[in-house]
């Protein structure tokens, strides 16, 4: 048991050596260009006002270690420190970005904590206490981070490939001109209903992932697997296939999103959603350095399906209300032109790899781990060459290429529910006591 402890202890270390390096190796990367890294939006975040959100929703994970008492005053010593920033920023004419007043004593509030499980709490509290902390700053630090990464792929990826995966996209029927079709149709309800559900995703992430920790307090221990390990994993990989496969969606690679410095424009042409592009040869075309390159895989679908998975095991209302997000997050990523559905394919694959990767890491891995986790990589590395070197093709054939992409991702959905089923402890039935027999 020692043993077993000293190890974890070494992996928590590494873990959090390697954490650190990525967040130093972003600062420096973003102070190259000019821009604040995720290291100094979190420091900025203790005076500057920042955005309210991710703060919160971290404060809100972190109290899931706390009691309902200490959450109380965590909550109201928050609120007071907002407002006594804000009468501050009020009294000097400071001016706020956005809109954003709120956010400080959420950060405040977490950093004492962790300041009073190092000098106060001893042990599993010191312990418990700490993770609490750890999960609601990794929660803003992924934003900080994510922020970053999008900044360093629109610096170093001036030539994007939207015309190889425009083209791809025939193979489906060119969803995101349908759906942006439809947006507009249901325009101002249906716009604003997808905005607020694209824009809040985080927001319905925090809900599963505290019903999933509601009873960390009680317990005293976290679960073995949750939603935001998964949260987190996505969006740390994620980024590093926008570097591989530079995309900026159909909005801006074909509609009028697309407007650069100097009112130079950049779209190949101004098609979307009326008119869907041709079929040409592909190639590289050139873009501004502010648009993310952030599409392939699209990581809102991503994470749609892992809230939409990790909601299965809640209260009906919260699976109603998973299915719901996961729905309209796809008709926003294609409604609104973020996405082609090429796009929302491998966004599939690449969530359910990683759920199946990070399952089989906590339970052990063994045969059907791995056969799953292989299968899903190469589905989706599969997918991305396809996608960049066989376009045309893709285009030329859609009654064959369209039922062979909705097959592959259908193929790893059906073997990640038939492998995680598998994983599931089965109740032994209950032996039936043997009938005795009258004496004759």
């Amino acid at each position: 048991m020692a043993a077993c402890r000293q190890r974890r202890a070494v992996l928590w270390a590494v873990a959090g050596v390697a954490a650190l390096g990525i967040l130093i190796t972003l600062e420096i990367s973003a102070r190259r260009y000019g821009q604040p890294g995720p290291i100094t939006d979190q420091l900025n975040g203790l005076v500057f006002a920042p955005k309210p959100g991710p703060l919160y929703g971290g404060m809100a994970l972190m109290m899931v270690v706390l009691t309902w008492r200490q959450r109380f005053i965590a909550a109201g010593v928050a609120i007071g420190i907002d407002t006594l920033f804000v009468l501050v920023r009020w009294a000097v004419g400071a001016r706020t970005t956005e809109g954003h007043f709120f956010g400080n004593g959420a950060l405040w509030v977490m950093l004492g904590c962790a300041v009073i499980a190092l000098t106060r709490r001893t042990g599993a509290e010191r312990v418990l206490l700490l993770k609490g902390v750890g999960l609601g700053l990794l929660l803003v630090a992924g934003r900080k981070t994510g922020d970053t990464w999008l900044l360093i792929t629109a610096k170093t990826r001036p030539a994007v490939l939207d015309q190889y995966v425009a083209t791809a996209d025939h193979a489906l029927g060119n969803p995101s001109w349908l759906m942006g079709r439809i947006v507009n149709a249901t325009d101002p309800i249906g716009t604003h209903l997808l905005h607020l559900v694209y824009a809040q995703l985080a927001v319905a992430a925090v809900v599963v992932a505290l019903y999933q920790l509601r009873n960390v307090a009680v317990e005293r221990r976290f679960p073995r697997h949750h939603l935001v390990r998964t949260f987190l994993v996505i969006g740390l990989l994620g980024p590093a296939v926008y570097m591989i496969f530079p995309v900026v969606g159909p909005v801006f690679a074909y509609g009028p999103g697309a407007s650069g410095t100097g009112g130079v424009q950049w779209a190949v042409a101004n098609l979307w959603p009326d008119t869907p592009p041709t079929i040409n040869t592909p190639h590289p075309v050139s873009y501004d350095g502010i648009t993310p390159r952030n599409c392939m895989p699209s990581l809102h679908t991503a994470w749609a399906t892992a809230i939409f998975i990790h909601s299965r095991k809640a209260p009906r209302i919260l699976r109603s209300a998973g299915t719901f997000w996961l729905i309209a997050t796809l008709s926003a990523t294609l409604g609104f032109g973020y996405h082609y559905g090429v796009d929302l394919v491998a966004g599939v694959v690449f969530a359910l790899t990683i759920e199946a990767t990070l399952r089989s890491l906590d339970r052990g891995w063994d045969r059907a781990g791995i056969q799953l986790v292989s299968y899903g990589s190469t589905v989706f590395a599969a997918l991305l060459v396809s996608y960049r070197c066989l376009p045309m093709e893709m285009a030329g054939h859609p009654w064959v290429f369209g039922p062979l992409l909705l097959l592959a991702m259908t193929s790893v959905i059906y073997g990640y529910v038939r492998t995680t089923e598998l994983w599931e402890p089965t109740a032994a039935p209950t032996r039936q006591p043997e009938p005795q027999l009258e004496p004759v």
